[in-house]
């Protein structure tokens, strides 16, 4: 095969998924330049360890920045420890709260264990932007301030909104995007990724590197927001519609079966390591009738859980789900809990953790998704006496209880 034939397909694999890319003459002459003459060069990805389990939603980015990686790039994994203090504003109606920074190292330290599973740590190294904004001080701030204008400032979409709604918006707040802009300045990194809410953010980098004199301008990667279960809203963890990548590999499955036929040729395209070409194969023998969409989903939840754990733990996953959902049976391992006799049906279920409250309980009920030793639950009042009962909330939540 032809360099100029590798490197068009690097191209098409990397441009694949993607929302927008600004500045693509630019990693065209990058991925050039490394099948050619073997040069390398810099990836910018930032975090904010705010909520630091990963998701499947965060891994969209972490997969592209590791095709990257396989075409000459380093990535530069960015733990916003410093920013991370200030809250990123994009997309709130309000002041974000700050964190403390013992907390910020708890949740970095949690990025740290999780990262590897996807990106190859020989390719890259792990940053926190403490080390030059500390090091800024208050002349470094001033300059900074001094490279962009309030009124360019107000043209960002929340900032506007909020200005004209007279909702408050703090000065810090304003630091929040020069800072993330540095930081491309000070890793004179050649790509920035992001998300497409980001783009604001992600566009400064290329202007202070322009304003501070630097002989590049970054382009910039923009990945799309992953819908979460729900198929509507992004994926989120406070949203409860997430996958994440070190639940349990059971749960995992189930979670992945119970996306939309719609859906899966979503997740598919952003999260499978399939080609364009074989995603359009199965597309078409599930339009013929020749593939089941189940089953093409069940392949997906495969591939995802084999990745984060291993082929055979992603197979045992499939059985167990089968065996509970297809063959209406108990699963083999569930959780144990012990109760006072009397105990109220509803309490019991926020008490095991099968729901998060007993509103959500009562409600659970009253919809008929509650079930004990296989019956359903009619009498939101009912309480347990002494026993061993299996609960079932929903398809997938089961806990055995115990009352002495």
């Amino acid at each position: 095969m032809s360099i100029e034939t590798q490197i068009k397909q690097a191209l098409e694999e990397i441009k694949r998924g993607t929302q927008e890319i600004i500045g693509l003459d630019y990693i065209e002459k990058l991925v050039s330049d490394y099948f050619k003459e073997g040069k390398t060069y810099t990836i910018k990805a930032g975090f904010d360890p705010t909520a630091p389990d990963l998701h499947l939603g965060h891994t969209v980015l972490l997969q592209k920045l590791a095709t990257f990686q396989k075409y000459g790039a380093k990535v530069y994994f960015l733990i916003g420890d410093f920013t991370g203090m200030i809250g990123d504003p994009s997309g709130k109606s309000e002041t974000r709260k700050p964190l403390s920074r013992e907390q910020v190292l708890i949740n970095a330290k949690t990025y740290e264990e999780q990262v590897y599973k996807v990106l190859d740590s020989s390719k890259m190294e792990i940053v926190f932007n403490s080390k030059w904004l500390n090091e800024l001080g208050t002349r470094g701030m001033i300059e900074l301030s001094a490279k962009f204008s309030v009124a360019r400032m107000l043209e960002r979409d929340d900032f506007e909104k909020r200005f004209k709604s007279q909702s408050p918006i703090s000065i810090v707040e304003f630091f929040y995007p020069l800072l993330q802009g540095y930081d491309s300045v000070a890793l004179n990194c050649d790509i920035e990724f992001g998300g497409t809410d980001q783009k604001f953010n992600l566009l400064m980098g290329r202007h202070l590197q322009r304003a501070y004199g630097l002989s590049k301008e970054q382009s910039v990667v923009m990945v799309p927001l992953l819908e979460g279960l729900d198929g509507v809203h992004k994926m989120s963890k406070s949203l409860g519609n997430y996958v994440g990548i070190t639940q349990e590999p059971k749960e995992m499955f189930g979670r992945l079966l119970s996306i939309s036929d719609t859906l899966m040729w979503r997740y598919y395209e952003l999260l499978s390591t399939k080609s364009l070409q074989e995603i359009e194969e199965l597309k078409e023998g599930v339009q013929k009738g020749s593939l089941h969409p189940k089953k093409v989903k069940e392949n997906l939840a495969l591939e995802i859980i084999t990745r984060y754990y291993n082929e055979e733990i992603a197979k045992a996953a499939q059985e167990e789900f089968i065996k509970v959902f297809s063959k209406d049976e108990l699963p083999s391992d569930m959780p144990s809990f012990k109760a006072q006799s009397g105990i109220w049906i509803a309490q019991l279920l926020k008490d095991c953790a099968l729901c998060v409250s007993t509103s959500e309980a009562l409600r659970a009920i009253k919809q008929g998704g509650v079930k004990l030793n296989g019956e359903k639950v009619q009498d939101e009042k009912s309480t347990l006496q002494n026993g061993e009962y299996v609960v079932q909330v929903g398809k997938r939540k089961f806990a055995k209880i115990i009352i002495d």
